[in-house]
C-alpha cells in the first residue's frame, strides 16, 4: 500500500476474506460445472439471495454510497481490497450496487432523478446497465452516432448499441447518445432509459468466452421524457469517464486477485507435484515464474491503491486508470498462464477456476477500453507532458 493500512481497513479485508471463503468459495464447483455444460455463468435466485443476506448482515452493502443514502460511504482505497477479495473466486458476485453506475448517478442525477433512480439503485432494490459501445465505434466513444433529438417535452433516441452487459435483468439503462452533431466528446449526452420503453429493443444476445453474454441494442423512435437527460446537454462525456475509471480501478483489483489465487495455486502444486524425481518447487523455471508473479502483483496493489488515493482527493485518475488498467490485465494473463502450465494437463480442465479466469482475463484486454487504446492514450499524455 502507499501508506499503513488502517485498522478499519484490515478489518473490512479480513471480514471480506472469510465472506469469500465460507460463502463464494463452496458454489465455486456447481459455477464451473454450470459453465461447463454450456450453462448460464451466473448465480442461481436460490444461491443468490443467501448471499445478500448474509452480505446485510455484515454491513457488506452499499459500501461507497453515500452516509445520508444509507451507505458506509467507504473511500476508494478500502473499495479496491474488497474487489481483489472477490477476484479470488470464479463464483460470479459483486456486493451491490454495482458502483460504476452509482458514481455516475451520484456525479450527474438531478434531485428528481435522485429520488426515482439513484435512491433505489443505492438501496440495491433495482439494477442498471450502461450503453456506450457501438458496431462502428468500439473503442472510440466519441465517434458514436446514435443520436437523441428533442421533441418537445421528450428526446428521440436512434441508433445501435454493442457489447452491452447484464440488459435482461436491468431495470434501467445509462445510455450515451450523440445530442450535437460534429462536436465530439462535447455534443455527447447520457439518458436513463427505463426497461420496456418502446422502441428500445434487445436484438441479439452474443456469447463470448468467459462465460460472459452481452447484447446488441436497437433503439427506433425510442421516447424518452426530456426529465431523463442525464445530466447537462452535450455534457455527458466526463461523468461516463468517471464511471469508465471507476470500473478500470475496480478491474485492477479483480485482476491482483486472480493472479493471487494462480499464484496461490501455483506454489501449493509445485510443492507436491514431482517430475523427473525433483519437485516442482525446486525448477528454477517455477521459481522464476513465482518470483515474478509476486513481485508484479506487489507493483499492481501499489498501483491500484495510489489510483484509488488519486480518485478519493478528487484527482484527475485518467492517465493512472489507462495505466492500471494494462498493467494489471497483462500480469493476470501472464501469471495465469504459468499457473496453468505448473499444473500440466490438469491445468487444461474445466474442473479448475484457472481456465475460466484465463478467458476472463482475455476479455479484461479488450472491454473498458482496448489495451491498444490505452497505451496511445498513455502515449500522448506523455508526449504533451515532455514539450
Amino acid at each position: 500500500m502507499t501508506h499503513p493500512m488502517t485498522e478499519d481497513q484490515r478489518l473490512l479485508r479480513d471480514l471480506v476474506d472469510r465472506f469469500v471463503q465460507r460463502e463464494l468459495m463452496p458454489l465455486e464447483p456447481a459455477v464451473l460445472e454450470r459453465e461447463a455444460a454450456g450453462g448460464a455463468y451466473a448465480l442461481t435466485e436460490e444461491e443468490l439471495a443467501p448471499l445478500h443476506a448474509r452480505c446485510r448482515e455484515l454491513g457488506l452493502w452499499g459500501l461507497d454510497v453515500p452516509e445520508e443514502l444509507g451507505g458506509a460511504a467507504l473511500p476508494a482505497t478500502s473499495l479496491v481490497m474488497v474487489h481483489e477479495a472477490l477476484g479470488g473466486t470464479v463464483t460470479p458476485f459483486t456486493v451491490p450496487p454495482d458502483s460504476p453506475n452509482l458514481h455516475m448517478l451520484l456525479h450527474a442525477a438531478n434531485a428528481g432523478q435522485r429520488e426515482r433512480y439513484l435512491l433505489p439503485y443505492a438501496r440495491g432494490e433495482t439494477t442498471s446497465c450502461i450503453a456506450i459501445s457501438e458496431p462502428g465505434a468500439g473503442g472510440d466513444p466519441a465517434g458514436m452516432l446514435t443520436k437523441a433529438v428533442r421533441d418537445g417535452e421528450d428526446w428521440v433516441i436512434n441508433g445501435r448499441k454493442i457489447w452491452v452487459s447484464r440488459v435482461p435483468s436491468s431495470d434501467f439503462i445509462i445510455l450515451m447518445a450523440r445530442t450535437s452533431p460534429g462536436k465530439g466528446p462535447e455534443g455527447v449526452s447520457a439518458f436513463l432509459v427505463d426497461r420496456g420503453t418502446p422502441g428500445f429493443i434487445i436484438e441479439r444476445q452474443i456469447k463470448l468466452i468467459g462465460g460472459r453474454r452481452v447484447y446488441e441494442l436497437v433503439f427506433e423512435d425510442c421516447r424518452v421524457p426530456a426529465a431523463n437527460l442525464l445530466g447537462a446537454e452535450g455534457q455527458g462525456y466526463a461523468p461516463m469517464q468517471l464511471r469508465l475509471n471507476v470500473r478500470r480501478l475496480e478491474m485492477g483489483a479483480r485482476c491482483i486477485g486472480m493472479a493471487g489465487r494462480a499464484l496461490a495455486m501455483m506454489c501449493a502444486h509445485a510443492k507436491q507435484r514431482r517430475t523427473f524425481g525433483a519437485l516442482l518447487a525446486d525448477r528454477q523455471a517455477v521459481q522464476w515464474w513465482i518470483a515474478d508473479a509476486a513481485t508484479k502483483i506487489h507493483a499492481a496493489r501499489l498501483m491500484v491503491q495510489a489510483g484509488a488515493a488519486t480518485l478519493d482527493a478528487g484527482g484527475d485518475l485518467r492517465d493512472e486508470a489507462s495505466m492500471i488498467k494494462v498493467f494489471t490485465t497483462e500480469l493476470a494473463t501472464e501469471v495465469l498462464d504459468h499457473a496453468m502450465q505448473a499444473h500440466g494437463a490438469m491445468g487444461m480442465t474445466r474442473e479448475l477456476p484457472l481456465q475460466l479466469m484465463a478467458q476472463q482475463v482475455r476479455l479484461m484486454r479488450v472491454y473498458e477500453g482496448p489495451t491498444e487504446v490505452h497505451r496511445m492514450a498513455i502515449a500522448r499524455r506523455a508526449l504533451r507532458r515532455h514539450g
